[in-house]
Order: C-alpha cells, then sequence, then structure tokens
C-alpha cells in the first residue's frame, strides 16, 4: 500500500517497508544514501529505494534518509525523513482451500474457484496463491483487495480467448475500443469519471503469466474471421499499416490492466506472456512497480510496462527481457487523444535493465500530453532504440520536461515518425521540449529483434516537425559520452531543432556509421 511522507514514499505491507525517493539534484555518480530508522543508521545503498523486511504489523516507524559520498563518514543532516505504519495483520485467503478448492496442475481452468476467493476478500484479507501451477481465464480485482502469488507459485492465463471474454471497453494504441478482457482487471474505463477502484495489492515471489503467442495468434485469427468483410473493403488502407495482423489484433487483453484506479502497487513477481502489452494503467493515479521481471520475448507488441493518461506512476528495481517496448509512455491518439485531453504526468523510472526489447518510448500516441518524466540508473544499452521519444505530425500533444541522468542507453532519439498514423488529425503538430540528458553513456548501437546482430545507428538523433513553431527545442546533453563500443557509433543528426545545447560531448566511436544507414529513421 502506497505511502507518502514530506517527499519520501513508501510501498507498506504488514510485514515490510521499501522506502523509495527521487534522485536528489546535487547527487552525483559516487553518492551514498544512509537510512535511519527509528532513529540510528540501518542500512546505506547507492540506490534511491531501499527495503526493510521482518516487521511487526500495525507498528509505526521513523526513517530519514542522508546523502553522502562514499568514503565520507559523520553525521549528516537527513535529506528527506517520515513516519510510516506497518499494515494490521492480514487473513490468508488460500485458493486451494474450501469453500475455493482451486487445483494447481496446469490443468484444470480455475477461473470461478479464484474468481471467488477474489469477491470474498476484504481489506483484511488478502488472497494467497500457493505453490503450483494455477490454470485461469480473466479475474477481477475490486478496491481493497491483495492478491499475493507465493515463490512456486504460477497464475497462468489460459490459451483460449473465450476464457476472456465478454470484452470490455479499454483503450489500445491510443484509442478507446472493446477488447478482449486481461487476465487480471482492476477498475472499469471511463474518461469522464475519476478514480472508482482504489487500494489494490498485486505481489509475491511467483508468477504471474499470460497466453502468449498461442493466445495472440488464437484471438488474432478469430478476429480476423469475424471482420473479414470488414478487412476486405478497407485493402488499401490496411496495406499502410504495420502488418496483416494490425487491425484484428488491436482486440487482444493484456496481462494486467488498470483503469480509473487510484493506489495500485505490483510488486515482486515475475511478470509476462500477455497476448500484447503486459502492464497498462489508463486513466489511473499513484501506481507503483518494483522489484519485478517481465518476460515477453516472441509476443508481438510485448511491452512491459504503459502508463496511459495516468499520473503518479513509479517504476523501479526491475528487469526487462520483452518483445517490444521494454517502458511506453502514452496519452492518446489524435483526434480522441487531444479530446479526452488527459495527459500521462510525474513518471519516475530508477534502477532497471533491459537484456532485450526495444527500450523506453514516450510516444507515439501522445495526443493527451506527457509531462514531467524523470529516468536515472538505468541500463538499456542491450536494446533495439534506447530512449526515444516519437510522434506523427497528426498527433497533436506534446511532450516536455524529461531528464535522463546516470543511465547507458543505446541511443537518444527525439523525432517526429509516420508509422502508426492512421485516422483524422489532431488540431496541430506536437510540441516537444525541455528534454535533459546528464551523465549518460550513449553506444550508438542497435540490437537487431530477429537477427540478434549489433549494428552501428546515429548516437543522438534530434528531429522534430517542419512547421514552424514546432521544432524541437530546449535540449541539454551534459557530460555526455557517445560511442566507444565495439559496432558504435558517436554519430550526432539534428533537423527542425532549436537551442541545443551540448557541454562536454565526447564521441569516442570506435566503428563509423555509413552514410544514410540509421535504423532509427523507420521507427
Amino acid at each position: 500500500m502506497f505511502q507518502s511522507c514530506n517527499g519520501l514514499y513508501a510501498d507498506v505491507s504488514d510485514t515490510s517497508i521499501t522506502l523509495f525517493w527521487d534522485q536528489p539534484d546535487e547527487a552525483t555518480p559516487e553518492s551514498i544514501y544512509r537510512i535511519r530508522f527509528d532513529g540510528p543508521e540501518a542500512a546505506k545503498t547507492d540506490r534511491t529505494h531501499v527495503t526493510f523486511l521482518d516487521l511487526e504489523p500495525d507498528t509505526s516507524h521513523d526513517f530519514s534518509v542522508c546523502l553522502s559520498e562514499e568514503g565520507e563518514y559523520g553525521d549528516y543532516e537527513p535529506m528527506l525523513s517520515g513516519t510510516f505504519r506497518t499494515l494490521p495483520a492480514k487473513r490468508a485467503i488460500d485458493v486451494t482451500q474450501a469453500p475455493y478448492n482451486a487445483v494447481g496442475d496446469g490443468k484444470t481452468l480455475n477461473t470461478a474457484a479464484i474468481q471467488r476467493a477474489l469477491d470474498d476478500c476484504d481489506a483484511n484479507s488478502r488472497v494467497v496463491v500457493p505453490k503450483g501451477t494455477f490454470l485461469t481465464g480473466a479475474l477481477t480485482m475490486h478496491s481493497d483487495s491483495e492478491l499475493t502469488v507465493l515463490f512456486g507459485g504460477t497464475l497462468q492465463g489460459s490459451t483460449d480467448p473465450a476464457d476472456y471474454e465478454p470484452r470490455v471497453r479499454t483503450r489500445f494504441e491510443g484509442v478507446e475500443t472493446e477488447c478482449y478482457r486481461s487476465l487480471i482487471n482492476v477498475g472499469r474505463m471511463d474518461h469522464d469519471a475519476s478514480y472508482t477502484t482504489r487500494n489494490v495489492t498485486i505481489s509475491g515471489e511467483g508468477s504471474i503469466l499470460g497466453g502468449g503467442p498461442e493466445l495472440m495468434h488464437a484471438t488474432i485469427d478469430l478476429e480476423r474471421e469475424r471482420i473479414k468483410d470488414q478487412l476486405a473493403a478497407m485493402a488499401d488502407y490496411i496495406a499502410t499499416c504495420e502488418n496483416e495482423n494490425t487491425i484484428p489484433g488491436r482486440v487482444r487483453g493484456r496481462l494486467i490492466n488498470v483503469a480509473n484506479a487510484q493506489n495500485v502497487t505490483i510488486s515482486g513477481l515475475t511478470l509476462g506472456q500477455a497476448p500484447s502489452w503486459n502492464l497498462q494503467f489508463i486513466y489511473s493515479d499513484t501506481i507503483v512497480t518494483h522489484n519485478c521481471a517481465f518476460t515477453s520475448v516472441g509476443v508481438w507488441n510485448g511491452d512491459g510496462w504503459d502508463p496511459d493518461s495516468s499520473t503518479n506512476l513509479w517504476l523501479f528495481d526491475s528487469r526487462f527481457d520483452t518483445g517490444d517496448d521494454m517502458v511506453a509512455i502514452k496519452s492518446g491518439k489524435n483526434p480522441e487523444g487531444n479530446a479526452v485531453n488527459r495527459p500521462t504526468r510525474h513518471v519516475r523510472i530508477f534502477d532497471c535493465s533491459a537484456t532485450h526489447g526495444h527500450g523506453i518510448a514516450i510516444g507515439s500516441e501522445m495526443s493527451g500530453g506527457v509531462e514531467d518524466v524523470k529516468v536515472w540508473d538505468v541500463d538499456i544499452a542491450k536494446s533495439c532504440y534506447g530512449f526515444h521519444i516519437k510522434g506523427t505530425p497528426k498527433r497533436g500533444g506534446y511532450v516536455r520536461n524529461v531528464t535522463v541522468r546516470d543511465c547507458e542507453l543505446a541511443a537518444i532519439t527525439i523525432h517526429a515518425v509516420e508509422y502508426n498514423d492512421d485516422g483524422e488529425p489532431g488540431p496541430d503538430q506536437p510540441v516537444f521540449e525541455n528534454f535533459r540528458f546528464e551523465r549518460v553513456k550513449v553506444l550508438g548501437r542497435h540490437w537487431g529483434e530477429g537477427d540478434g546482430e549489433v549494428h552501428p545507428t546515429t548516437a543522438v538523433l534530434v528531429r522534430g516537425f517542419a512547421k514552424p513553431g514546432h521544432e524541437v527545442r530546449d535540449v541539454v546533453l551534459r557530460d555526455v559520452t557517445l560511442g566507444g563500443v565495439k559496432d558504435g557509433s558517436g554519430l550526432v543528426e539534428m533537423a527542425y531543432a532549436r537551442n541545443v545545447t551540448m557541454e562536454n560531448v565526447s564521441s569516442l566511436a570506435t566503428d563509423t556509421l555509413p552514410a544514410g544507414e540509421n535504423p532509427l529513421q523507420g521507427r
């Protein structure tokens, strides 16, 4: 459960407290955070989070965070201080016990049994999935409910699309539409409503896995058959789409879909193999995701973590091995996204890494606006595209106030794109402004999706919109190293850009990118 006090934040359970905080402006790569727990120093770390375990339920604790440099000692003034209270002890609702009697053999469909347990869960209880593989279809969580999957336990999504019916109203690729239900559903989407579901926790040391490529293909095939006459009538349009699956693929569900919800925490789990995106948060607020492993290699559109027209989101201490974007920050697609006008704001991503996938993206569906995004201590060197801000001329909206510090990236790209550009245009072209990259290593190399090969690419690409007043503007690159690795590039390209500042930028490329070859141009 999320708590905050004087700029210090916490995910609190009945027996643990995970503290986290923003990286201060004065922090350096040598900074150490010293944490006092009820008086004396109890921990030190070079990360901006720390966890305390085996605490007593329903007990208050005082914390303070002090900033020092490595090797320094002394009595430091607290940078942040706060008091947090563990939750009262909770009653465990074991899904394998009567009256639920779920069976973890990987074959028995347990949807009704697990849903009954979730329906019975109140603020003083948690639903527990023990060791075993529990096959299920779509599940729904209500306010003040908690789901815990224990170590050795797997909540396994079915591969049959019928287990995710009836369809529900949701948003996919920036457009509100009807899709199959997700494996776990929190809240009901309504862009005119406020938050209708609150205080939901999904945690544990086990796994929540979707139906993966098998469910993905089955869903697309069913939808293609259902709308075959419509598809035949729009053959010319389909030829402009990403592929023949683009339109029938828009009805796929997610792994976890959160809509119009406030105060949702997801932690400790292995998450993945959804038929499309894994975690999506729509029109929601105060979402904390930490200490998770994401896996979706082989899933088309297999994004990891997608905030969509939502506010106050934290992602940290997590690892990604995804079939698409590790993170994709969105806010709707023209012109609907402009009309709904619900931006994504106040996003924090730190202490994360990726071994596969496209990297961190803002857009291309950003018509409602994106602002105040801070990223630090992130390693996405092994990604296809690195850190990627994108939108089409039709989008409208804005992306502004983005800061990236102390990261290792495959590339930095801020640019106008042409793909995913169907539909009517918004009222104007987007505005991209105020981006800051500091103490960043940019390798200038592209990790191929299909062949797994590494190719040199433009290290920094800044290319705005051609319309006057819509150039990318106010970009700062400070203490940035480009290239310096095998198959890397130190190339910088700019067009339609204004007020770009480069301070202490070093190009250490070992390979030269052939003229005209930039894998990011098509992304």
